[in-house]
């Protein structure tokens, strides 16, 4: 789904700009393409609409977010120290970009049916592979940590988005949620029997 493609990375980088300027609520395909100094011809050559437009950003996004997760964690360290970086990994990313996260958590689930709700069950699915596949190392197991179940990956995923997103519409630095995301997966995530 990455876009290579010049004028459809301009677009891409249009609804961007957009989405951080004003929401992706408020965007149009005229203001997309005003932002990207390209055509509606040249918009529709690339994009069926703005959803689709927004599909291919946030999965840009996303996949951004997962490898710097994914790189955050040394898999020596102890248990307790991973759950941290994994937080502060993704923390970080969504400094990056607030009004991006904040779109993928908010305006995605209110698009319905389809293919946003296609890309937010696969883009779950990808941060569920992730937590899973950091958690099933031979140094994890010895210290009592197991991979979670598909729910319970959920159940702090979602609790995490939301924390995330609060803080975003709140105005706050994200950085404020780091100890308390990090104390809940490790609850979540911890040694078990």
């Amino acid at each position: 789904m990455t876009t290579t493609d010049a004028p459809a990375r301009r677009l891409i980088e249009g609804l961007a700009a957009c989405i951080r300027a004003q929401g992706y609520a408020d965007t149009t395909v005229a203001d997309i393409v005003r932002a990207a100094r390209t055509s509606r011809r040249t918009f529709y050559e690339h994009f069926t609409d703005r959803q689709e437009c927004l599909v291919a950003l946030l999965y840009e996004s996303n996949q951004r977010t997962i490898a710097r997760i994914s790189e955050a964690v040394d898999p020596g360290a102890p248990w307790e120290t991973q759950a941290r970086q994994a937080i502060e990994g993704w923390i970080a990313a969504v400094q990056a970009d607030p009004p991006i996260s904040l779109s993928w958590i908010r305006d995605v689930p209110a698009l319905g049916e389809g293919r946003a709700r296609q890309f937010q069950r696969a883009t779950m699915r990808r941060f569920v592979e992730l937590i899973q596949r950091l958690t099933d190392t031979p140094h994890l197991r010895a210290a009592g940590v197991r991979p979670p179940s598909e729910q319970t990956a959920i159940i702090l995923l979602g609790g995490l988005r939301e924390l995330i997103a609060t803080a975003v519409e709140d105005g706050h630095d994200v950085a404020t949620i780091v100890s308390p995301a990090v104390a809940a997966t490790q609850l979540l995530l911890g040694p078990r029997p």
